[in-house]
């Protein structure tokens, strides 16, 4: 029975809190409302990814994740792939998917349920399902459902909020506990807002390099005081073909046919809903009396209707602080996405009508339309070449899996290149690598490295996944972990013997100056006359970056308990020795925290919560029986790298 049914019924909700769970819900649900599970290309939507205790992770699910957070990530790198793959978001987005399924399994071991009178509340909590306190009802909630691209069904919404739901009762449960004296709440936010300017001058070991000498006998000596530190790791090195993706695409078409097809089926993903774009002036009426915020709404609307500047009032008397700074945009939302008495008013206007004052479970508002948008499908000449990337990644993967698994299993070196040559493939041997280091020939594949060094002698692997494709191998040499003689890394101790001594040099000449500097009545003159330039920071706090010396902990303990006009001594730190003098402290006043004390309570509660309960997760992970499918990963990320 769905929530549908229930709220016919009109059954009386639970009264359990939902302050953790509106934030939770306000996230999940514009995830939701984004992307769905569907056709996946390189491998279909019921293909299992991973499974965690013998409960699925789909491949529809992990595509939609991986995704969005591609189109996150291009749009910060644009379309510098190589960061891409060394931020590995494939891996990251399906550890996040494990640790929630196995947040689900611990929910279900400690007996927590989600009711469907708590999903019904939860629904309600949505103001897009409910309307003057009371749920909207089937029509118009499944309406809103099937506006978004791709439409969503009630079921498909309802059980993924269900299962949210299930992760914060479990959070809630497992952290409701905790607390924070009023001490340690003060001192945490004082630790946090205190602020200082710095005059900073940092000598770097950089700047003593050309003034240090190395002879032979110090490189020697400071090699046997440090030998552990040059020990190589075990090395391995390997033979092995690849099916190269790329090249395999060379050899794959795509037909006007298909890409027809694959629009007719997939139209609802190039259509895009009638939308306005809307500023408003928010006049809130919860707590307050309604007549006298009403008359305070009126008369900013006369100012507004009057011609005044509806951007710069909004700034001055909106309550909506998400909007107040951009003069009450609220950017371009389809309908279904704002209050009904709103989106009644929005989408009645023209662009440049400004509304009369529209009430609204928020309060008063006063709307103006500045663009409206009909419903729109994009034509197939405009998406054909996304739709033929897309289907020529879909072949090409399929092709490149087929084939890796048509080669089957392979038992010896002799069984793979006999293999290789009747696929017209080349065995390429690799030069010797650590655990560390990326397979020659291969760039950086971390499975295959980890694979690599747990083959047994003569063991083939494979298919591995590569962001190249998909690769059989066996180890063809090792070598035991050992300290290279000194030949071997000569130039590499050389340098740490000048970072060292230059280190040591910046240290002696800082102890030469702090007197100078300290004494000083202008610090900025007085370094200039020792030859080094004082660097003045913004008003700072704690772990911040300082000019020429990053973040450093040691430089903040020391100028946090100066007063206004002290000076350090030499501060060593990991790069530099620095000596500051506090220009300026913005210390933290007992009205300040008292105003922010509750507020900050609850934030740093949430982060303390949040710790804890991933640390739990963590470990409740190393419990589960997680089997990752990497096959059908690689199939799917390689199917979508042309997106």
């Amino acid at each position: 029975m769905t929530m549908l049914d229930r709220m016919r019924r009109h059954k009386s909700w639970l009264k359990w809190s939902l302050a953790v769970v509106a934030v939770t819900l306000t996230f999940y649900l514009g995830d939701y409302f984004r992307t769905k599970p569907g056709t996946t290309a390189g491998a279909t939507s019921r293909e299992v990814v991973a499974e965690v205790d013998g409960e699925d992770i789909l491949a529809g699910d992990f595509r939609n994740r991986y995704l969005q957070q591609m189109q996150q990530y291009r749009q910060q790198f644009g379309g510098n792939t190589a960061i891409l793959r060394q931020l590995r978001i494939e891996e990251n987005i399906l550890n996040s998917m494990i640790e929630e399924q196995v947040a689900l399994r611990e929910a279900e071991r400690k007996g927590i349920r989600v009711t469907d009178e708590e999903l019904a509340q939860a629904i309600m909590a949505f103001p897009v399902f409910s309307e003057n306190g009371q749920f909207i009802g089937e029509q118009r909630y499944r309406q809103i459902l099937q506006a978004n691209n791709p439409p969503l069904s009630v079921s498909e919404f309802e059980d993924g909020l269900r299962r949210s739901l299930l992760v914060t009762k479990l959070r809630s449960t497992l952290t409701d506990w905790m607390a924070i004296s009023n001490s340690d709440l003060e001192r945490i936010y004082k630790e946090r807002n205190e602020r200082v300017k710095l005059q900073v001058v940092a000598l770097t070991a950089d700047k003593f390099r050309d003034k240090v000498s190395v002879t032979d006998a110090d490189v020697a000596s400071y090699y046997e005081a440090h030998k552990a530190e040059y020990r190589v790791g075990e090395q391995r090195k390997v033979k092995y073909f690849l099916l190269d993706t790329q090249a395999a695409r060379l050899k794959v078409a795509v037909t006007p046919d298909e890409v027809q097809r694959f629009y007719d089926q997939n139209v609802e993903r190039y259509r895009t809903p009638e939308q306005v774009r809307a500023s408003h002036i928010l006049f809130k009426t919860a707590g307050k009396d309604e007549a006298t915020v009403r008359a305070q709404a009126e008369e900013v609307l006369k100012q507004v209707k009057s011609g005044g500047d509806f951007a710069a009032l909004a700034r001055k008397y909106s309550e909506d602080e998400g909007s107040k700074a951009s003069g009450g945009d609220l950017d371009y939302s389809p309908r279904g996405r704002m209050v009904p008495e709103f989106e009644t008013a929005a989408f009645g206007m023209k662009p440049g009508e400004t509304s009369d004052l529209v009430k609204s479970e928020f309060g008063f508002h006063i709307i103006r339309v500045t663009d409206h948008k009909p419903a729109l499908t994009r034509p197939l000449d405009e998406v054909r070449p996304q739709i033929q990337e897309q289907l020529l990644a879909e072949k090409t993967t399929a092709q490149v899996t087929r084939q890796a698994t048509d080669l089957g299993t392979m038992k010896s070196l002799a069984e793979m290149e006999k293999a290789a040559t009747s696929a017209g493939l080349k065995v390429q041997e690799s030069d010797f690598f650590t655990r560390e280091q990326p397979v020659s020939g291969l760039g950086v594949a971390p499975e295959a490295s980890d694979r690599v060094f747990s083959l047994k002698d003569g063991e083939v692997g494979g298919p591995i996944t590569t962001p190249r494709g998909p690769v059989f191998l066996t180890v063809t040499g090792k070598k035991d972990p050992y300290v290279p003689m000194l030949d071997e890394v000569r130039e590499r101790v050389r340098n740490d013997v000048i970072r060292q001594k230059a280190a040591e040099l910046s240290r002696t000449r800082a102890d030469e100056i702090a007197a100078a500097l300290s004494s000083a009545r202008d610090f900025a003159a007085a370094a200039k006359a020792q030859g080094f330039e004082a660097k003045e920071s913004q008003l700072v706090t704690r772990n911040s970056a300082l000019p020429d010396v990053g973040i450093s902990t040691e430089v903040d303990k020391a100028a946090f308990a100066l007063p206004v006009g002290g000076t350090s001594g030499p501060i060593t730190t990991a790069d530099a020795t620095v000596i500051v003098r506090v220009m300026e402290r913005s210390d933290v006043n007992s009205e300040e925290f008292r105003r922010a004390r509750e507020a900050f309570r609850a934030d740093l509660l949430e982060e303390r919560r949040n710790k804890f309960f991933a640390s739990y997760l963590s470990q409740a992970r190393e419990k589960a029986s997680v089997q990752i499918k990497a096959d059908v990963m690689q199939r799917i990320i390689s199917a979508n790298s042309a997106l």
